[in-house]
């Protein structure tokens, strides 16, 4: 029962930052540029294989479960967990004004598609130690496609 009231209070959390189908929510404020959904599932058509064939609009869903701690807006707080955005390239640890844990402050790597889906599916599996209890995303689609959405989100 208690975990049946924690996981619904996080969905209700992660929902306060959802914005309707249509465009993109994460891009920034109200002057954020908004794309449409072909514009969205074109940019991910032109990401590298296998995220060019996943679904911007499953993605955004998925991401639904990290925006409660994150954000992925240029120029976006920090929250729990550090901005997602430019998450790809940026070295692990190193997002402006946050406080990581010992264990990752201790790794060494550059944030890539690959080391994203390791992350994704268990965080505590890949860096022992680390501060984000987020249990994992266990399916490999449902990775695929937030790892595509931020991709191009992390990028706009």
């Amino acid at each position: 029962m208690r975990f049946m009231f924690v996981a619904a209070l996080v969905l209700v959390l992660a929902a306060c930052g959802q914005s309707g189908s249509g465009g993109s929510s994460e891009s920034g404020g109200p002057s954020a540029p908004t794309y449409t959904d072909a514009q969205n599932q074109a940019a991910v058509a032109a990401l590298p294989a296998p995220y060019n064939t996943a679904n911007y609009d499953a993605g955004r869903t998925v991401f639904a479960q990290c925006r409660a701690c994150h954000t992925v807006a240029n120029g976006g707080a920090n929250m729990v967990g550090p901005n997602l955005h430019g998450v790809i390239g940026r070295r692990i640890g190193s997002a402006p004004n946050f406080n990581y844990s010992p264990p990752v402050k201790a790794s060494d790597f550059t944030w890539d598609a690959e080391h994203l889906d390791r992350w994704i599916a268990n965080p505590q599996a890949m860096i022992p130690g680390t501060r984000m209890g987020f249990v994992g995303v266990r399916d490999a689609t449902q990775r695929r496609d937030v790892i595509a959405y931020l991709m191009v989100e992390s990028q706009r």
